[in-house]
């Protein structure tokens, strides 16, 4: 079984002095076991700044297997008898009816208060060739009130772009998501700012961003802003374990031709 048939998704560890993100570990659930590996990354964070393995994983080079989710992500899955439950899965586009816990954890990105890690997943390659992602936008607190004032005017479908915003003191890496007039909007995870940045680089054309949800709460500050998901269409790029290696960084992508499509959701 390849690794695209099965459902995906990479644990993310932060480093809290350099604020950097590095993939360290792989959940795949292939409808009956899950399974849990570190990858190479994990390594890598460990000679760059200490990573030790999770104490409910603590061998490097074991493959770990349960019928069941395994409780450091179970944990990270909100309980369907919260109050809020079905007003967090339509903020997060998700269905109860269809409810999947891979899924909740990839469009979630499974944070939690008491630690560093998040969760992200393996693009999904759809019958047409696109490549399907989703992830939370970041960095919404430190938006200006006149970007808060343009978020509540967007519509489904409005055009976006991905800048890179190199000036970046704090990640010369970053990037932006902005307006056709230039409203600044959020900000790409760090996770896969650099991927999606060799995607620019090699053809901005190639990128292609969309509103596709928007949920307005209204708040006495602002608007705040929950989700981003990407669609990442495949116009001439081949996925295989050669091309698609995960290390350092979340994805090494060698792609030719990339079509980037977005979907933003806002709570």
């Amino acid at each position: 079984m390849s690794i695209t048939s099965l459902k995906t998704l990479f644990l993310a560890w932060q480093d809290h002095e350099s604020r950097s993100w590095n993939p360290v570990g792989r959940l795949t659930f292939d409808g009956k076991i899950y399974t849990f590996v570190y990858i190479e990354g994990a390594k890598e964070a460990q000679k760059k700044f200490g990573f030790e393995p999770l104490m409910s994983f603590p061998e490097w080079d074991k493959t770990y297997r349960s019928t069941e989710l395994f409780a450091f992500f179970a944990n990270r899955v909100m309980s369907p008898s919260r109050p809020d439950y079905r007003r967090h899965l339509d903020r997060l586009n998700l269905s109860a009816q269809s409810f999947d816990l891979m899924e909740f954890l990839g469009r979630s990105e499974g944070n939690r208060q008491t630690d560093n890690f998040q969760v992200f997943p393996y693009p999904n390659r759809d019958s047409d060739g696109k490549y399907h992602l989703c992830f939370l936008v970041h960095g919404l607190r430190h938006l200006p009130e006149s970007s808060m004032d343009r978020i509540k005017q967007l519509q489904v479908g409005d055009p976006l772009w991905l800048c890179h915003e190199f000036h970046n003191s704090y990640d010369n890496k970053a990037l932006v998501l902005t307006t056709e007039d230039h409203y600044h909007l959020g900000y790409c995870p760090r996770y896969l700012s650099q991927d999606i940045l060799d995607i620019l680089r090699h053809d901005p054309g190639l990128v292609e961003v969309k509103v596709a949800k928007v949920n307005c709460k209204h708040s006495a500050i602002s608007y705040q802003l929950s989700a981003i998901s990407y669609q990442l269409s495949a116009i001439s790029y081949q996925l295989s374990a050669i091309s698609y290696q995960l290390s350092a960084i979340s994805y090494q992508l060698k792609a030719y031709g990339l079509w980037l499509m977005a979907t933003l959701l806002f709570a």
